[in-house]
């Protein structure tokens, strides 16, 4: 591993644990057992490393996510496997984190949520094909305005200003928002395999019985 992914990869670690503000060059430099001066010479400044740190965050999450499209036996088992690592990903930032993010790096923040920059939004479009294509999606399903809808309503399920998490748990409100949309674009078929794999998750069953 060369040195710039260790420094991006330790960085995301911190970050995601205490927040962005409250790390330090010197912190980070200490961590990884080497000079501050050595992380200037790969990055200018933090804004710098933070974006290194969210592309990179992407590419990781774009590679579990097609991981789980191509292990799956149906859409909706992939859409139920995403939505775990997506509450599992949100669960473990934290508060400090999103806060700054929000707060501090909004321009930053804004443009991880464009379309082009978003690992979920091009998940999504495979997932409504896939769906369309297996028959538990509507045919007459809009691929571009249901997208844009599943990830909005993503979003908000994942904001802890509006779901603060001592008093939501973060799976009910996703499968509440999430999977309760889904069932309005869902065939009779779909409609069925919703249940039944919110009844294995009920029974507290592991979806697959694979690893992520």
């Amino acid at each position: 591993m060369d040195c710039r992914q260790r420094i991006i990869e330790e960085a995301a670690v911190m970050f995601r644990t205490y927040g962005i503000r409250a790390v330090t060059m010197d912190m980070l430099a200490a961590r990884l057992g080497i000079s501050k001066r050595t992380i200037y010479e790969v990055f200018s400044d933090k804004e710098e490393l933070l974006n290194g740190v969210l592309k990179w965050m992407a590419i990781k999450q774009n590679e579990v996510m097609s991981k789980i499209l191509s292990e799956t036996e149906n859409v909706i088992e992939a859409i139920f496997k995403m939505l775990d690592f997506m509450s599992d990903h949100f669960q473990k930032m934290s508060p400090a984190f999103q806060m700054d993010m929000k707060k501090f790096h909004h321009d930053i923040f804004k443009n991880l949520g464009e379309q082009k920059d978003n690992p979920y939004y091009k998940n999504n479009s495979e997932m409504l094909l896939r769906g369309i294509k297996e028959g538990v999606f509507r045919a007459d399903t809009d691929i571009e305005i249901t997208n844009k809808c599943m990830l909005e309503v993503a979003k908000l399920a994942n904001d802890k200003d509006v779901f603060p998490p001592d008093n939501f748990m973060n799976k009910d409100v996703i499968r509440n928002f999430y999977v309760n949309y889904l069932r309005g674009i869902s065939t009779p078929k779909g409609l069925d395999l919703i249940s039944f794999y919110e009844n294995l998750l009920d029974r507290g069953s592991n979806i697959t019985g694979k690893d992520i």
